[in-house]
């Protein structure tokens, strides 16, 4: 089988030729590590790679599935982890030299999972330093670099794991999104992105950047790996002050294909925002699929999204500065200049700012819930525009030009600010050959409508099954 052929599979599909036999997962690891050393001197998806390790791992796993104990749809598949997610005896470096040499003992909760369901870790992924950036900016360990075009931006903070997915180096990668950092680079990379409901994955092991904000979740090429991986990621850990005690279903069973009904409200908001009108015509255009399909596509308001940016931003600096204030103590001259800039600015949100913020930020999740009284989804862009150039301040959004935190980040932040579920997925490319996206929010805990509508959308277009030039 072809080695590259091996690398764009889903995990939906190798996993079916790994049970069988077929393909052993030795085959599976190391068309995965020749890729990433074809591609890796261009992408930089990878702050440390595990060749030795999972190599190891893939003849265990083959050893395994030989005697009978194949573990489940995810054994011997190839994963890679942000680097923010501890791993026992492996650095995590939370995207800072600061932290080049910090081995954990111990491994997160997502890591423990991935595991036990028998995936192979390939290695931890480049990201934007602590998290603290949509762009996926690295000074200390290289910027990452969108395979679509290797001078435009991944997106942020997980930057690392949208070029990884779409190149071919890893079947399914992890992210944390806070105020998007899932669904950002895999809209400007091309993938599918599920941000789930806060408290429904496990944030024990992972370097925090906002408490209240931060939702690890997977980035994938398909929606069926989302449900996958969701099935070994979701449920209760008493490690996690903020873990949800509730039912976790197979996700798989959302992939019906079948939306007939469905509801699906469209802010009105969103289109009035700064939009490339390229980008707003071709959510418009996946809506009109939906809508053929049986779907009820109807406009909604939602007046307060124009706030989700002061809301969300008020708390994020605050949380993320009260985390960090020792390492402004110490290791100030060693952080990137911009990162800096916004730890020492979240020190100057007084106690009556934040406690401001979170007032508002209920009111804006009571508006956000009864919007979902009346419909089963929001929907709406991903991002205002294609992935920008590196380094770059600002772009432009139809007639608008904006700084490019407050571009990237406009339409993830309320669902951080909600904690509601939702997902990016690919709805187009520009002339450039750069993708757009589409996204879909639910209500909590409603994972399997989300998932259920993006994936009847997937099958009925084959944006997911283009691949970058590289």
């Amino acid at each position: 089988m072809d080695a590259l052929e091996i690398c764009y599979m889903s995990a939906g599909q190798l996993s079916g030729l790994i049970k069988s036999k077929e393909i052993s997962p030795v085959e599976v690891i190391d068309a995965h590590l020749a890729r990433i050393e074809a591609t890796e001197p261009v992408l930089n998806s990878f702050i440390t790679l595990l060749p030795d390790e999972a190599r190891a791992a893939a003849r265990r796993a083959e050893a395994d599935i030989q005697a009978g104990k194949y573990r489940g749809p995810l054994h011997g598949i190839p994963v890679g982890l942000k680097d923010l997610f501890n791993t026992a005896g492996v650095r995590t470096t939370s995207g800072s030299k600061i932290f080049d040499n910090f081995i954990p003992t111990e491994d997160c909760t997502v890591a423990i999972k991935f595991r036990e369901a028998g995936s192979i870790l390939l290695g931890k992924l480049n990201m934007h330093q602590f998290a603290y950036g949509p762009t996926g900016e690295n000074p200390d360990y290289g910027h990452m670099h969108n395979p679509w075009d290797p001078e435009l931006v991944t997106g942020g903070s997980s930057g690392g794991s949208g070029s990884a997915t779409v190149a071919g180096q890893c079947t399914i990668t992890t992210g944390s999104d806070t105020g998007g950092s899932v669904r950002i680079p895999a809209a400007l990379c091309g993938i599918v992105g599920l941000k789930p409901t806060y408290g429904l994955v496990s944030r024990f092991g992972l370097t925090p950047l906002s408490w209240s904000l931060d939702h690890p979740g997977p980035m994938v090429r398909t929606v069926e790996d989302a449900a996958l991986a969701m099935n070994v990621m979701a449920g209760h850990d008493p490690k996690d002050v903020a873990s949800a005690k509730v039912d976790v279903p197979d996700y798989t069973t959302a992939l019906t294909g079948d939306v007939r009904g469905l509801r699906i409200g469209v802010p009105e908001e969103y289109f009035d925002a700064p939009l490339d009108p390229q980008v707003g015509q071709a959510v418009r255009d996946a809506l009109d699929l939906l809508e053929s399909m049986g779907a009820v596509v109807k406009p909604v308001s939602f007046p307060m999204f124009k706030d989700a940016f002061p809301i969300s931003t008020a708390i994020l600096m605050a949380e993320a500065s009260a985390y960090h204030r020792d390492l402004l103590t110490k290791d100030a001259e060693q952080l990137y200049p911009p990162i800096r800039l916004r730890l020492e600015a979240g020190l100057f949100i007084s106690s009556a700012d934040y406690l401001r913020a979170q007032q508002a930020r209920t009111l804006f999740d009571r508006q956000a819930r009864q919007l979902l009284e009346d419909v089963d989804l929001l929907a709406g862009p991903t991002e205002p525009v294609t992935a920008p150039q590196l380094l770059a301040t600002r772009v432009q959004a139809g007639e608008t030009s904006m700084g490019t935190t407050p571009a990237l980040t406009q339409y993830t932040r309320p669902y951080n600010i909600t904690g509601m579920p939702a997902i990016s997925i690919p709805c187009g490319f520009s002339e450039a050959g750069l993708p757009y996206a589409l996204q879909l929010a639910g209500r909590p805990f409603d994972e399997l409508t989300v998932l259920r509508a993006a994936h009847a959308y997937e099958q009925a277009t084959d944006w997911h099954k283009r691949r970058p030039p590289i």
